[in-house]
């Protein structure tokens, strides 16, 4: 017998972190599956019907379009396993939700009339490119745009809060000219947004057109039809883009471009995460404790950055699958192998490792405050960097070699105000100009960043109020 502790699960995201995966554990799991292999089987036969272009299966009436529709809306746990008991029979997923539901429809005289057109004409791809898709954009509309929605509301707030907070840049790893911490937010969140936006406009196809593409057997039982626009109707009815020119399987680009564009948002998220990790060890953000937290099971000083490093590993394997995903499910020998469906099975793990990541950074960006007197601190120890603004005027003003000079008083050295404004003093400038080196300091030579974040802030908008809205967490 299957174990039912969590303690016993073979992967982390039925166990250890099962709680944190409610809101997709519903779309993506088995159950999720056969629901939505059984709504296409309900929604297929109410379409033949109210065609009513197939003589042999009269419309059914409103009781009995709510009662087979009912099969799907009260969908549970018993069902489920019901199906799955049939399953052991038939050794066929998809029959086995066709012969379960064709049951059900036996103890009702108007519907057990129509039991031989549920799956009619059908392949079991057509259920199941279908029902994948529904998967899919249940997951993107429930669960991945708004966790995305709050984590970029959640930013954007922080961007505005420290949109004019001088800090250090740091190319290389070595000082550079200082920037805002609020204008290094808002450049992951515009990035986010861009790729946010493709994830939004995302095409999910679908098709029905039986074993190979050709409507083979719909023609022969029923040539008067005209296959191709009903069943672009019917897939349109679901929510999804219709796709005309197919085998017997829909050939999954869509699900590899889906794939990849939340790969890229992981990836934009891990440069996130390793950025505010090497802050925080900068000691430019500190972390709130948490009473009864141990950081270190020998050193009781450290508050690690637990929630950042949790989400780049989560992120790593979420790419890993879902580029899998990406190479794999577009490759099918002629016109079909079953390797793409072990392969679908899995979609849920790559999406849910995203969604703990998603998780973890909101929760790593709920417990940082940022460290104001250690920027200033770093600033103030690192006056060489205005080298760049003292050559840039003396090029200006026509002075002889001002990069040589400018790399031969500070390259690899340490400067201070003194020795910085000594410098400047010695120079022949015009006095306003003179003026303005001299009255500069690490902390004022950040460019048009404060101007840049207004401008950018006005992107958020759309987003706020969205922080605590139902998210990837599965509130």
């Amino acid at each position: 017998m299957p174990h039912t502790d969590a303690l016993m699960a073979l992967s982390p995201l039925d166990g250890r972190y099962a709680d944190k995966l409610t809101a997709l554990s519903p779309i993506f799991s088995e159950f999720g599956l056969i629901k939505r292999r059984l709504r296409v089987e309900v929604e297929w036969l109410i379409a033949l019907a109210d065609a009513r272009e197939i003589a042999e299966l009269p419309e059914f009436s409103v009781v009995s379009k709510s009662k087979l529709r009912g099969l799907v809306n009260n969908f549970e746990l018993a069902e489920a396993q019901a199906i799955k008991s049939i399953e052991k029979t038939t050794n066929h997923d998809v029959k086995a939700v066709e012969y379960w539901l064709k049951d059900q429809m036996s103890d009702d005289e108007k519907l057990a009339a129509a039991r031989e057109f549920v799956h009619f004409a059908l392949t079991s791809e057509d259920v199941n490119n279908l029902a994948y898709a529904l998967m899919l954009k249940d997951a993107r509309e429930d669960v991945l745009l708004p966790g995305l929605q709050a984590l970029i509301a959640q930013l954007c707030g922080l961007v505005e809060q420290y949109a004019q907070q001088p800090m250090l840049s740091r190319t290389h790893g070595q000082t550079a000219s200082p920037t805002t911490m609020g204008k290094e937010l808002a450049n992951c969140v515009a990035r986010l947004q861009r790729q946010v936006k493709q994830l939004e406009q995302m095409e999910l196809l679908g098709k029905c057109a039986g074993a190979v593409g050709n409507y083979n057997a719909h023609l022969i039982a029923y040539p008067e039809v005209a296959w191709t626009a009903f069943a672009e109707q019917f897939v349109a009815s679901l929510g999804l883009q219709f796709n005309a020119m197919t085998t017997q399987i829909e050939p999954h680009d869509f699900i590899a471009e889906y794939c990849d564009v939340v790969r890229r948002i992981n990836t934009i998220l891990i440069d996130f995460c390793r950025d505010v990790w090497g802050y925080i060890s900068l000691g430019y953000f500190s972390q709130l404790t948490v009473e009864g937290e141990v950081g270190s099971s020998t050193m009781p000083h450290k508050v690690n950055p637990i929630d950042f490093e949790n989400a780049e590993g989560n992120l790593g394997l979420a790419s890993a699958l879902l580029g899998h995903f990406s190479e794999k499910l577009p490759i099918s020998r002629f016109q079909r192998d079953l390797t793409d469906s072990t392969v679908l099975r899995a979609l849920g793990s790559g999406f849910g490792h995203t969604v703990l990541a998603l998780k973890a950074v909101q929760k790593g960006l709920s417990k940082l405050s940022l460290n104001v007197p250690r920027l200033q601190q770093d600033l103030d120890q690192s006056w060489e960097v205005l080298a760049e603004a003292i050559q840039t005027v003396m090029r200006r003003h026509g002075l002889p070699n001002p990069y040589e000079q400018l790399k031969a008083l500070t390259r690899g050295a340490r400067m201070d105000a003194t020795t910085t404004r000594a410098f400047i003093a010695t120079l022949a400038l015009p006095d306003p100009a003179k003026r303005a080196l001299l009255e500069l300091t690490p902390g004022g030579y950040i460019g048009l960043a404060p101007e840049l974040v207004a401008s950018f802030l006005q992107t958020c908008l759309p987003y706020r109020g969205r922080e605590t809205s139902a998210s990837a967490a599965g509130k």
